[in-house]
């Protein structure tokens, strides 16, 4: 299994913060965002390598920040999606199927929203994703407030877990369930990206793959609990650093 780790945005929304600096490098009580990622992922069973894509802008913050991590045994791959702007971006569906083209990636795939802050143990997000080898499993996050859902990408499920409808950003959320980008991608799902790619040329959010995908194919939702923040805003950037410990 390799962990993708998507840090390839421009964090616009937290410009007045990041200015020359990517979001997931910005330091959250000690320790950048990745490195919070990286303390939950890194002792998975059968990890063999973290890939991070990222842009033309960041590629050399994050070569230097690779260098750094010493204490890490497992390969890191940096791996540049070539855009320079904002404008030019390739989502994160286009940077998904970019870094599995460019690293030739023929394994199991945990996929990891770099803006991503949690305190859950992943061990049993994994179990429950490669006790469905054939399907892909979705991290979700229950708000428990339908109101605040409204900004996220809304799942609801039947009592297997399966996903049965996901709608980004709706108007009235089935569900206070909500998608954290957070996806196991078995090896054998990987070309399921670029034929949506090819059906529908939206590379953006990861929202819309998926709500093409669960109606193409088995998609479960995973729950996790415990704090969860999605650093995207200053606003949730301050939180976190005053919330999470």
């Amino acid at each position: 299994m390799k962990a993708l780790i998507l840090a390839a945005g421009y964090g616009t929304r937290l410009y007045s913060i990041v200015k020359d600096k990517p979001k997931a490098l910005l330091d959250i009580n000690g320790r950048s965002l990745i490195n919070h990622i990286l303390e939950k992922i890194i002792e998975l069973n059968g990890l063999n390598e973290i890939i991070v894509v990222t842009n033309d802008k960041f590629y050399g913050h994050f070569q230097d920040w690779a260098k750094e991590q010493v204490n890490i045994s497992h390969k890191i791959t940096i791996v540049n999606d070539g855009t320079k702007t904002p404008e030019d971006r390739l989502g994160s569906i286009g940077d998904i199927e970019f870094a599995i083209n460019d690293q030739k990636i023929d394994d199991d795939l945990l996929v990891v929203g770099g803006d991503n802050l949690f305190d859950y143990n992943v061990d049993d997000y994994i179990a429950f994703a490669q006790s469905k080898p054939e399907a892909i499993t979705m991290g979700l996050y229950d708000l428990g407030n339908l109101e605040e859902a409204k900004l996220f990408g809304v799942a609801a499920v039947d009592a297997n877990k399966k996903i049965t409808s996901f709608e980004e950003k709706p108007a009235q959320p089935k569900s206070s369930l909500v998608a954290m980008c957070f996806y196991y991608l078995p090896r054998q799902t990987l070309g399921l990206v670029s034929q949506y790619l090819k059906e529908t040329a939206v590379s953006d959010t990861a929202g819309d793959y998926i709500r093409w995908l669960y109606q193409k194919h088995d998609v479960y939702g995973f729950t996790f609990t415990g704090k969860w923040y999605d650093i995207g805003s200053v606003e949730a950037y301050n939180e976190a650093k005053e919330k999470f410990k």
